[in-house]
């Protein structure tokens, strides 16, 4: 058994695969042919072909996983849920792996190149039966012997594509396995029954094409054409087959053939009650489904409808009853003009084609959007090609078929606001012009209020950012607006000053106060003197031998008369020389009880170590006002001569000091 995947054997491997690889034609071996799943079928591979060997990326790191022996299937999460499977194989000794993708939206076959679109998986080495269970551990479980066959089950999303790998890495033994879909609370049954959808009859009538509701087994089409009746009976139906069945294993189309061509007219064709016609769950298309088919004669096709468009269009797309040449349309867009309420210039043309080289869709490529409202028509004129369209049966459409249409203005959310200032609240008026035919408003006050009112009114009592977003529309155009309101009147008086002020020095204020609605400011500092200035000047206090401190307020006021104060506390102290005391007593009696440096109110950066006659060191600060009491470690320490040091910073010079000296402790 070949399984290329440790790194260290990487080349071996790769000259192993390549040995026996070819590329993987047959159906169900490639993405883009992946077996169509229905939940409650099960999957029978009686042998695995020998073919593959590309890279699939996931998130097994460095080890080669690759689609060695492949077989796919896709199917449609229907109801989300966990997905749970057994693959089984043959013969116990068979190692099968597997991988899971969603190619939502994705071509499949970028499941080679795309690690994004991985899901879930299971490469370990040991035989027997994988999948995913309730009783696996991981989403990823990657090649070495011992790795849990069974990974734990996927979620599925509702809506999503998803298409499954399974991989044998044997180039030898190739015996099959079963596929089942078990266990799992997703639905990947498509709850939808099979009907007839619409026919159409060729121009020559000599077939009939007929559109499904769903995509259909190719395998339950009679080749024949006998699943199908068509009255009146006047040409005998003597084949069908599936629309894209020579790479697909489904159809969502079936083309019948006639023995002879119908002659313009109307006609039914029916389902014939022999259960064929089998969706991928194995219902049927009941019998007494019926379609109207008319066959035309061979005159013009008429001027195409147009199909709905939305604001300012740019593109106007033509829907027309029978398929037309592609080869016929103008690329210029000269087939076409526009007239109307403003001018209007075509700046191509082009069908959207199949691959018959025939589409009943033209898209009118405008040289500019239409972006006012007005009343157009949309003309087949002669292009300079030199024909207008011709259909599939080679008749020209005649000149002068027109289709008339509408526009609307487009739309500006654009809104004005206009604010009512309080001391306790603020009132915003909001308002939008509705020009340009607005009918609808849907107003998103910062993700709390709402409102569909074309002018609202939002009372707001907390200050600050307010967002308020706006969508407006008349039915076909709209348009989105945010703006953001600073509510800045929310007055705060605050501000910052001197803490201690020594003898002779200034106190100094700076306001800090929020709110800024032509803000006025009354100061009383308690010394005698009072500033309305926002900057008032410094302050000076007497001093005295004893600290004291001295109220400062601050009074707000702004121009719609709210007002907000502020009072703090200064300390005037009466000494700011710093001296470390000779001696100190911790008796208890309220004298000297502590050593400290003393009057520290100018120094920053301070260090204060105490240190006993043998160096060791007893105490330490960097807040002057905390005081050793003459112990260590709670214990009292011996009277004696004591070693302090002293480092600060003078926050007037910035100079730095390292003073050092003894004190005396005395009990």
């Amino acid at each position: 058994m070949i399984k290329c995947r440790l790194v260290i054997i990487l080349c071996i491997c790769l000259f192993a695969v390549n040995g026996y690889a070819q590329t993987c034609n047959g159906l169900g071996q490639n993405p883009g042919t992946a077996f169509p799943v229905c939940g409650t079928s099960s999957f029978i591979q009686g042998s695995v072909p020998i073919c593959g060997g590309r890279a699939v990326p996931g998130p097994c790191g460095s080890t080669l996983l690759t689609d060695i022996n492949p077989y796919w299937y896709k199917f449609t999460c229907f109801t989300s849920g966990t997905l749970a499977f057994v693959i089984s194989p043959n013969i116990a000794s068979d190692d099968y792996d597997w991988q899971l993708f969603d190619v939502t939206n994705k071509n499949p076959g970028n499941v080679y190149t795309d690690a994004s679109m991985f899901v879930a998986c299971n490469w370990s080495g040991d035989p027997g039966n994988t999948g995913a269970n309730n009783m696996g551990t991981s989403l990823q479980r990657c090649d070495g012997p011992g790795v849990p066959v069974f990974s734990t089950m996927p979620t599925l999303v509702a809506g999503h594509q998803y298409i499954l790998l399974v991989s044998h890495f044997s180039g030898d033994s190739q015996s099959g396995y079963r596929l089942v879909f078990v266990g799992g609370t997703a639905n990947i049954t498509d709850p939808v029954k099979p009907h007839l959808l619409a026919a159409r009859a060729a121009c020559d009538g000599t077939t009939i094409s007929v559109k499904l509701n769903k995509n259909m087994k190719c395998s339950s089409v009679n080749a024949d054409g006998s699943d199908f009746i068509v009255t009146p009976a006047i040409a005998p139906i003597i084949g069908a087959i599936g629309v894209g069945c020579t790479s697909s294993f489904d159809m969502d189309s079936v083309v019948i053939t006639l023995g002879s061509a119908l002659p313009p007219g109307k006609y039914k064709i029916t389902v014939k009650p022999n259960d064929n016609l089998l969706d991928n769950c194995n219902n049927f298309i009941p019998s007494e489904d019926t379609l109207d088919v008319t066959v035309y004669p061979l005159i013009p096709t008429p001027m195409g409808s147009l199909n709905q468009f939305g604001c300012a269009p740019d593109v106007l797309q033509l829907l027309f009853r029978d398929p037309i040449r592609c080869s016929s349309i103008a690329a210029d867009g000269s087939d076409f003009i526009v007239t109307g309420s403003a001018a209007v210039t075509v700046a191509g043309a082009a069908g959207i084609c199949n691959a018959d080289g025939l589409t009943t869709i033209i898209q009118v490529k405008l040289a500019a959007p239409i972006q006012q409202a007005g009343t157009f028509k949309i003309q087949l004129v002669t292009g300079l090609d030199g024909n207008t369209i011709i259909n599939e049966c080679g008749v020209e459409t005649a000149t002068g078929g027109s289709v008339n249409f509408n526009t609307k203005d487009t739309v500006s959310a654009v809104f004005a606001s206009s604010i009512q200032y309080g001391c306790a609240a603020d009132v915003i008026e909001y308002t939008h012009d509705g020009n340009n035919g607005v009918n609808t408003w849907l107003w998103n006050f910062d993700n709390t209020v709402m409102s569909t009112a074309k002018d609202t009114t939002i009372n707001y009592t907390l200050f600050g950012p307010k967002q308020a977003t706006l969508i407006v529309s008349n039915g076909t155009c709209r348009d989105t607006a945010t703006a953001t309101i600073f509510l800045d009147n929310a007055i705060k008086a605050l501000f910052e000053s001197t803490e201690n002020v020594c003898p002779g020095d200034p106190a100094t204020f700076i306001d800090k106060s929020t709110g800024s609605l032509n803000n006025s400011w009354a100061w009383t500092f308690n010394n005698g003197n009072v500033s309305t200035l926002q900057a008032p000047p410094k302050q000076f206090y007497p001093s005295s031998n004893i600290i004291h401190t001295v109220q400062v307020q601050l009074i707000v006021t702004n121009s719609i008369g709210c007002s907000d104060t502020a009072t703090k506390s200064i300390t005037v102290v009466g000494n700011c020389f710093i001296a470390i005391p000779k001696g100190f007593s911790p008796n208890g009696d309220g004298l000297n009880d502590y050593l400290y440096p003393t009057n520290a109110y100018k120094a920053k950066d301070l260090l204060f170590r105490v240190y006993n006659r043998v160096g060791q060191q007893l105490f330490e600060t960097r807040d002057w006002t905390n005081k050793w009491d003459g112990t260590y470690k709670g214990s009292p320490q011996d009277p004696g001569t004591y070693v302090w040091v002293l480092n600060y910073t003078n926050v007037d010079t910035g100079k730095r000091f390292e003073l050092k000296g003894t004190t005396v402790l005395i009990r």
